[in-house]
């Protein structure tokens, strides 16, 4: 099997090199010259994983149609807000006889479809994409360090075949049929761990940060029962795990900008500092257009969207939450 990831972030380079490590040959797309000029001199993506050498089997590439060229399975790691343009950009060299996963855990602003939908509406002969997600941060997942991730799909056999293919001592991978919830897990906590880390940055303590996690979670599973999803979907790796990990881990981009916030910097100083996308500040908006479409409440994604639109200060936000009316959980 040969496979092509497409997108050389932290996150894809990790997908490439546990591929690889697995034992198939990986095309990797890179939009920066600079990343596969790296990539092929140094076997290293010096700008976005640094310091982790990556096998012979992963061919670094900027042209899409090298990179898709015989591939059997495309994997789809590009920001959310590009995911469509670059979609259109494979159309023409892509076919119905390749399989697609998707990796990337976002909402698209404007149309408010999960990655899946984007794909199947870009490439309408893609009918079956499998989505992954769970708790992962590229770093430790392209040091070998012991992950567990779900794949979704309609189809058994896509998920299956997903779960049997890229899995490894160190990487277990579970199968899942609700592509909403997970997609919605994957993407809507990183609006949650902006306000954990709004929180961190406050100088306050665990016991916000909890509460933060206890509530976001009830909001995420509100919206994605709404939407189709199954409850007990959050309750899992896509849900709880990936919660856990992106409001508590240093290594989370999005805790980081809420961080930031929290410590007074602005949104365009502390985005302009970065060198990858924090998916959770477009999220962001897209949940809170989802909660008002499917009439959900979700308080802490509102005050983060308040935050981010400037129209309240991080102190202001975390009393709005704390001030809200007594309710039963």
């Amino acid at each position: 099997m040969s496979v092509a990831v497409i997108g050389a972030g932290a996150w894809g380079t990790a997908l490439a090199k546990q591929v690889a490590d697995v034992g198939y040959d990986v095309k990797l797309w890179c939009l920066e010259d600079a990343v596969a000029s790296s990539i092929r001199d140094r076997a290293e993506n010096e700008l976005f994983l640094p310091g982790v050498t990556l096998p012979g089997r992963v061919v670094a590439t900027t042209e899409l149609a090298e990179a898709v060229a015989g591939s059997d399975v495309i994997v789809l790691v590009v920001p959310s807000q590009f995911l469509r343009r670059v979609l259109g950009e494979l159309a023409p060299h892509v076919s119905d006889s390749q399989r697609f996963v998707s990796a990337t855990k976002g909402i698209e602003e404007g149309s408010l479809l999960r990655m899946s939908q984007v794909v199947h509406e870009v490439l309408p002969f893609a009918t079956d994409v499998t989505a992954i997600s769970g708790p992962s941060f590229a770093k430790e997942v392209a040091r070998g360090e012991p992950t567990a991730l779900v794949a979704a799909s309609r189809h058994e056999s896509s998920r299956a075949e997903v779960q049997r293919r890229f899995s490894s001592p160190h990487f277990r991978i579970y199968t899942n049929d609700d592509v909403i919830g997970v997609e919605l897990g994957g993407a809507l906590k990183n609006v949650i761990a902006v306000a954990a880390g709004v929180a961190s940055g406050l100088g306050l303590g665990h016991n916000p940060k909890a509460a933060l996690m206890a509530r976001g979670l009830a909001e995420i599973s509100r919206l994605a029962v709404a939407m189709g999803g199954n409850r007990e979907t959050l309750l899992g790796l896509s849900g709880v795990g990936d919660l856990v990990l992106t409001c508590t881990g240093e290594l989370s981009r999005n805790r980081t900008v809420g961080v930031a916030l929290g410590e007074g910097r602005p949104l365009d100083e502390i985005l302009g500092s970065m060198q990858q996308v924090a998916e959770g500040v477009r999220t962001t908006h897209a949940a809170v257009a989802l909660a008002r479409r499917h009439f959900v409440e979700m308080p802490i994604a509102f005050q983060m969207e308040r935050l981010l639109a400037g129209e309240v200060d991080a102190k202001g936000a975390m009393a709005a939450l704390v001030e809200r009316p007594l309710k039963a959980e």
